[in-house]
């Protein structure tokens, strides 16, 4: 156990004028405190917070860092309060115990809704000081080393935990060398078979190699030297088990195939020297094609700066070298912690660690999606994506770097960009040519966003994305898009009910009633009112209490009250002056010329609070529209007998009639059914009459009849209008193979 002399030491080695008196009282503090508390191990509790330090030290962490490191259990685990920790240490560090002892709380894999609560929550207390992020992954890291002495249930749930959270976390704010023990101590708890059983392949191979790793260094070193980099060092070291399995698994290769389990790391002092040692070995030895990588003219997200290049390099072998300054490996090494700016910079310890790191820049865009999301789950899903993926790298026509997941297309770059260009997005140039939206990026990629100012994100655009942005910013697009088309339509609705009540409506109107209907604002309501989920009199009636139900007689002109909508292209509507049956309704089409239109209508879009019952109806049909709560508005031909549902409903029927449109060609469903002779060749002849009337079949349908000599056929076909379905119910009814043809309405 670290004795407090020590821990001084141990600061001051990197930071002589550290704040001795403060380290020492939290020392003592957190010693008092923990008393004789216990770890599973038997180990004295405080032995905890003392391991959890001495990994900040190694991390050259400000001494702030560290008394909190060394406080962070107080709280949570022994008599010691906030405001205690306030008087005693200042309010910064307090602030950052206490939001470590509500992290600890939490449980990262829980049921997925909670789990997903819990991410929000740590990311947003990381976001308020990156320093809350350092303590828990060493507090994490000493738990994982330590982690033999708990149940076999919860050392698999804790590794599980870590393998999806922290370890990801740790390598996208750019400490992989933490990231790398994570994954190792986890992978060694959740398959314990795999990790024995690569550790021991790993162990056989430098039994055999031994020597091999000194000798190819060696060889590195002298090369460098000879050509003028005498300051040059080389370190080799064997590839972590984790990382050997998960390059078998990804690859699906077996452990004899694999080429590149030792990987060499080459330091230089100048930046320069990074490119003249570059160009050194690989004059002296073959480069491995498609194998090298410039992440220091273009840094990784997380600030990870290097070359790497794969060269069969002394005694034939394939080596994977990594080329770097010593500062580039500092910042790989630890990351965002490397980034310490509070030696000679002017602001607190936070915002100067955070000031130049890339890593947190991340962190605090994921902090930004999250604040837009609706659904806790998907915003769980889109982070674990982005923690997971590896990236590329494409460049605007300006030359401005965009990071993306790999798999991304042009619409993440857009959403990348700005929200707004991704909503707008309609085509992409990628390299000065025209390329689908589906194109996936690759690394050096300029790529040129085409926009429109009238597109909409189609919803299908959610499953071609990557990135958590773009899916989240599409399914807000849709929702609102949506949400405006109901809003359309229940302010036609409103204006009509109004009409008939003798007022006049007006959006203002409605507010004072607002909370009387169940509503926050204004446009929440009209929606409800047209997606069928609020009754337009329910509103009258909010607005004016003393309203009583009896209607106003309006004299409409030929065409008062026929509105179109955008949501349904082709249709006119009218709301209802009066209760009506389906034959009233039929009749008042007759009456008031609303009936059947010559030409077809121009359909319908997706997405849309309108649609057709599911035997369909045709351009010539007299049709009515049903709104019911929360499907929107379904058409209905005259004859179907599911309209009598709603003969006590008088509100739900809306009148439509057929819009004319003589450019469009839009064919319509309609079911047919057909009892046929039971003989070889009559269902051929009876799809051949449909073909030559240019009939389109969608779905067939064939049984047999009661009768044996009879067979039952159910048709959906496609049709322009009701008078080629009828040519079709007359034609086929004259075949010899037929008794009886007939449209099915419901």
């Amino acid at each position: 156990m670290m004795r407090q002399y020590e821990l001084v030491e141990r600061v001051q080695r990197y930071k002589p004028d550290a704040n001795e008196a403060l380290l020492n009282k939290a020392y003592v503090y957190a010693m008092q405190k923990h008393g004789l508390q216990k770890r599973a191990s038997g180990d004295p509790y405080i032995s905890h917070p003392l391991e959890v330090a001495a990994i900040l030290t190694d991390m050259h962490l400000d001494e702030s860092t560290i008394a909190v490191a060394l406080l962070h259990d107080t709280i949570e685990d022994t008599t010691a309060t906030r405001a205690e920790i306030d008087e005693l240490f200042g309010e910064d560090i307090g602030r950052l115990v206490e939001g470590l002892t509500k992290l600890k709380r939490l449980d990262l894999v829980s049921k997925k809704a909670k789990q997903a609560e819990n991410l929000r929550k740590l990311l947003l207390a990381i976001s308020d000081d990156v320093r809350v992020l350092l303590v828990k992954l060493a507090d994490r890291l000493h738990n994982m080393r330590t982690l033999d002495h708990m149940a076999a249930d919860k050392r698999a749930r804790i590794s599980e935990e870590t393998m999806d959270i922290y370890a990801p976390l740790a390598g996208r704010m750019g400490m992989q060398d933490m990231r790398e023990e994570l994954e190792d101590l986890s992978f060694r708890h959740i398959n314990p078979e795999a990790y024995e059983t690569v550790t021991k392949r790993l162990a056989e191979l430098s039994g055999r190699n031994e020597g091999l790793v000194t000798k190819i260094e060696d060889e590195l070193r002298e090369l460098l030297v000879a050509s003028g980099l005498k300051d040059a060092t080389v370190k080799g070291r064997q590839k972590k088990p984790y990382s050997v399995f998960r390059k078998m698994q990804s690859k699906s290769l077996s452990f004899e195939q694999l080429s590149d389990v030792y990987g060499f790391r080459l330091f230089v002092s100048e930046l320069a020297d990074c490119y003249r040692a570059l160009g050194i070995v690989h004059t002296r030895w073959r480069v491995v094609p498609g194998r090298f990588k410039d992440y220091i003219s273009t840094p990784k997200q997380n600030d990870y700066r290097s070359l790497h290049t794969t060269i069969v390099g002394p005694s034939r072998q394939r080596i994977e070298l990594q080329i770097r300054t010593r500062r580039m490996h500092e910042i790989a090494e630890f990351g965002i912690a490397a980034h310490a700016l509070y030696k000679d910079g002017v602001g607190s310890d936070g915002e100067l660690l955070s000031k130049e790191s890339n890593a947190y820049s991340w962190l605090r865009r994921t902090i930004e999606q999250l604040a837009e999301g609706d659904n806790p789950e998907e915003f769980l899903e889109h982070t674990k994506l982005e923690l997971f993926q590896d990236q590329v790298f494409c460049f605007t026509p300006k030359g401005k770097l965009i990071a993306l997941p790999r798999g991304a297309t042009p619409i993440d770059f857009a959403y990348a960009v700005h929200t707004d260009i991704g909503d707008t997005t309609v085509g992409a140039k990628i390299n000065g040519r025209i390329m689908p939206l589906v194109t996936r990026l690759s690394n050096g990629d300029e790529v040129e966003v085409i926009r429109s100012g009238v597109q909409v994100p189609p919803a299908a655009w959610e499953e071609i994305v990557v990135t958590g942005k773009a899916r989240a910013a599409i399914r807000r697009a849709t929702r609102m898009a949506i949400r405006k088309q109901y809003s359309g339509l229940g302010h036609r609705i409103l204006e009509r009910t109004f009409e008939r009540a003798g007022k006049t409506f007006s959006k203002d109107a409605l507010k004072p009633a607002l909370f009387r209907l169940g509503h926050k604002d204004v446009e929440d309501a009209v929606a409800a009112v047209g997606r069928g989920e609020l009754s337009s009199l329910d509103v009258v009636r909010a607005v004016f209490p003393d309203y009583k139900d009896e209607r106003t007689t309006v004299k409409p002109s030929a065409d008062q009250g026929w509105f179109n909508m955008q949501s349904a292209q082709g249709m006119m509507f009218k709301l209802p002056d009066a209760p009506r049956t389906a034959e009233q309704a039929a009749a008042a089409s007759v009456q008031d010329g609303t009936g059947p239109g010559p030409l077809p209508i121009r359909g319908l879009s997706g997405n849309l609070p309108v649609q057709f019952a599911p035997a369909g109806a045709v351009p010539g049909d007299r049709i009515v529209g049903i709104m019911e709560k929360g499907k929107g508005i379904t058409i209905y031909p005259i004859q179907a007998s599911a309209l009598q549902r709603f003969d006590d409903h008088p509100e739900s029927w809306i009148d439509v009639r057929w819009d004319i449109d003589e450019a469009n060609k839009s064919r319509f469903l309609a079911r047919v059914f057909f009892n046929t002779i039971n003989e070889p060749g009559t269902l051929a002849t009876v799809a051949q009459a449909v073909a030559n009337l240019d009939i389109n079949i969608r779905t067939l349908k064939m049984g047999s009849s009661r009768a044996a000599d009879f067979s039952e056929i159910e048709m959906e076909v496609e049709v322009w209008d009701v008078r080629q379905l009828n040519q079709l119910l007359t034609q086929v009814k004259d075949l010899d193979c037929v008794s009886s043809v007939r449209r099915i309405y419901d």
